[in-house]
C-alpha cells in the first residue's frame, strides 16, 4: 500500500536526512520514504566530528533495494560534506514506481570507533504531473 512518502506536493526540492554516531556502526538506518514519481538528484553526509575507528570508517547510501546505490563508502575519517558519489551514473535514481525507502549504512572497522557524528542526506523532486 502506497504511503506517499515525504511529499510538499509542492514543486520544490524535497530532503530526506537522518543523524548517526559511531554507535550506529553495523546499522542499516532510514532516512525516510520517497514517493511515487520521486527522482533522487542529490546526497550524501555532513561529518561534523569525526569517525576514528582503527581501520575503515565509511558509509552507504541508497534504496532497500540497492544500498549503494546512491553513495559507496564516502570517508567519515574527516569532517566536512561528502557527496554521494554513485550519483552520476546511478540507475536507483526514479523515478520511483513505489513509495521508496532510502537508507543509509555505517560500516567501522579496526579498533572500535570512540568518536563520529554525521547526518546522511537524499534530495529529490517529485513528478509534478502526480502531485500539483
Amino acid at each position: 500500500m502506497a504511503t506517499g512518502g515525504t511529499n510538499l506536493r509542492l514543486p520544490v526540492v524535497h530532503v530526506l536526512s537522518r543523524d548517526f554516531t559511531f554507535a550506529d556502526d553495523g546499522l542499516t538506518l532510514t532516512l525516510g520514504v520517497a514517493p511515487i514519481g520521486a527522482t533522487v538528484i542529490r546526497g550524501g553526509v555532513v561529518v561534523s566530528t569525526a569517525f576514528n575507528a582503527g581501520t575503515t570508517n565509511v558509509l552507504d547510501i541508497g534504496t532497500s533495494d540497492d544500498t549503494d546505490g546512491f553513495a559507496t563508502d564516502l570517508a567519515l575519517g574527516t569532517i566536512g560534506v561528502i557527496t554521494a558519489d554513485e550519483m552520476a551514473t546511478t540507475n536507483d535514481a526514479g523515478p520511483f514506481t513505489a513509495d521508496t525507502t532510502i537508507s543509509c549504512s555505517v560500516d567501522l572497522t579496526g579498533t572500535a570507533a570512540t568518536t563520529g557524528v554525521g547526518r546522511a542526506w537524499v534530495e529529490f523532486i517529485i513528478d509534478t504531473d502526480l502531485y500539483v
